[in-house]
């Protein structure tokens, strides 16, 4: 008795819950390919590499303006060291966005090649044998006929009429179509792959840079001469650079001068001599918006125009301390445009002038402003600042800011003192500290220059994305299938179909296969 009791007590007793097998190294990295390489991991990182591309958009980035991230990090203490630390300043440079790139690529390499052979297969295969219950399907049709001999024949040649893939089996035909759909699906992922590897490439191979260049100035294409330079990853220098050289002759600008756009550009063109290498002869080329010069695989092209005033500024002791013109920025659509000039070998005392520059000058409430982009009544409104020699640094200073920590500003009649000249005219400065004379102005252009050898690549990729995209949302896979069977000593005739996908018309086209098919349906169309 007691046996059987324990017997029981046993065999009432819970049982442990079994422990899996360890997976091991291999396991762990099969598991990690198959989860990078899921179709829901590539949307996710495309997803996160839309969102990450939003800060080179939001904040100032070090390549195309560095001046701007300057005084970012100046305006900002707490914000700004974040910012670098994240690498913010040069998003499509940093670690995080580099990892997401490189992990996007890997997940489209490692989902579109499996799904390649599995397509090839599928190509080669047979369509299928039709289910034993036809009637079961969505799309159905069945009629007698007095005679099989024929329907199958019939309906091998309307079902290829019909574009679809015909399969002969005993007593019935099975078709098959829709094969580009998955085509479509491939080629969109392929496309992805392409793009990215274009804009890869030209993120390794490629450079672009900015410069201002003064009308009657020319420009050789080595990187001192940029004001401005970003070089791709494997960009190894000068070397890399055609030896090209340009000049620019002129610049011509149209502004609007009535109506509700009054002040807005409605032309501008630069006349350009250019040299694509040393000795090759000098031709000329209208440099415009959207159509750029190509040189050797660069492009030239024109982003910006604006003005530099022309000044000749005098030491205490009357010698020359600067002359020539200097650009200035514009700060509004009027080019209300402002600027510096330095005369850091001024004697006794270095000069530094900071201020505007106003095409179009009118007394308004608060000063002299410019009402029109156009160098209708031109004047420079500046101040001045004077201060002790200083030892050269060696330290690159920007030309559009004046370092005023070691200066002091001119003073007359116990405020500061401010300076309007039109051109021609000239200032003495205060306490015989010299003079500055306004000679005139010239205009200046900016200049991008840039070569990005992936475009093209990239361009094909997208553009066989949508080709791809539309193959993988217009083509409809679908089978079909035709039975002749014997059913109580009567010859019957079946139609089915089925959608691979969402139903488009398949009950139309299984009721136009069976009109097509069955000897009645003709009849009666035929008669009157």
């Amino acid at each position: 008795m007691s046996d059987v009791k324990d017997r029981i007590a046993a065999s009432s007793k819970p049982e442990e819950p079994s422990t899996p097998p360890a997976m091991g190294l291999v396991g762990w990295l099969r598991w990690t390919w198959r989860q990078l390489t899921s179709m829901k991991t590539a949307l996710v990182l495309l997803f996160l590499l839309a969102l990450g591309a939003v800060p080179g958009s939001l904040v100032p980035q070090t390549p195309i303006d560095p001046i701007k991230v300057s005084d970012f990090l100046t305006a900002h203490k707490t914000l700004g060291p974040i910012y670098d630390k994240l690498g913010l300043f040069d998003v499509y440079k940093s670690a995080w966005f580099s990892a997401i790139y490189l992990l996007l690529f890997i997940s489209l390499i490692g989902c579109v090649v499996p799904r390649l052979s599995v397509y090839a297969k599928g190509l080669r295969a047979r369509p299928p044998k039709p289910p034993r219950n036809l009637n079961r399907l969505p799309g159905y049709e069945r009629f007698e006929v007095d005679a099989g001999d024929g329907v199958l024949e019939a309906a091998t040649r309307e079902l290829r009429k019909r574009r679809f893939r015909v399969q002969a089996y005993d007593g019935a035909v099975g078709a098959e179509r829709g094969y580009l759909r998955e085509a479509g699906n491939l080629l969109f992922h392929f496309s992805l792959i392409l793009a990215l590897v274009g804009v890869a490439w030209g993120s390794l191979f490629g450079y672009r840079g900015t410069v201002l260049v003064v009308v009657g100035n020319g420009f050789s294409n080595t990187i001192a001469q940029y004001d401005d330079f970003t070089p791709g990853r494997a960009f190894s220098g000068d070397d890399d650079l055609p030896p090209f050289s340009l000049t620019v002759k002129d610049f011509e600008v149209k502004f609007q001068e009535d109506g509700p756009q009054k002040g807005a550009a409605r032309e501008f063109k630069a006349q350009l001599d250019y040299q694509q290498t040393p000795d090759a002869p000098e031709k000329s080329y209208e440099l415009q918006v959207n159509h750029p010069l190509k040189l050797d695989g660069s492009s030239v092209y024109l982003l910006g125009h604006g003005y530099a005033p022309r000044v000749t500024v005098r030491d205490g002791q009357g010698n020359v301390a600067f002359s020539g013109p200097a650009p200035f920025l514009p700060q509004d659509s009027n080019f209300s445009s402002f600027g510096v000039i330095k005369a850091p070998d001024a004697r006794p005392m270095t000069l530094g002038f900071e201020g505007f520059f106003l095409p179009t000058a009118v007394i308004g409430p608060d000063g002299p402003v410019s009402v029109f982009p156009d160098d209708l009544n031109p004047e420079l409104v500046m101040t001045g600042y004077y201060g002790r020699p200083q030892p050269e640094t060696g330290k690159p200073e920007s030309v559009y800011q004046l370092d005023k920590s070691k200066l002091t500003q001119f003073q007359q009649n116990g405020d500061k003192w401010r300076f309007q000249l039109a051109p021609g005219q000239t200032v003495p400065l205060p306490d015989k500290a010299g003079s500055i004379t306004f000679n005139g102005y010239s205009r200046w252009v900016k200049l991008q220059v840039s070569h990005t050898p992936g475009t093209d690549l990239a361009l094909a990729g997208i553009l066989l994305a949508i080709l791809g995209l539309m193959g993988s949302l217009f083509v409809h896979p679908r089978r079909t299938w035709v039975r002749v069977r014997d059913e109580d000593g009567r010859t019957v005739v079946e139609v089915a179909g089925l959608d691979r996908g969402p139903e488009r018309g398949l009950g139309d086209e299984i009721q136009a296969i069976t009109k097509s098919l069955n000897p009645a349906s003709r009849k009666t169309e035929e008669q009157p």
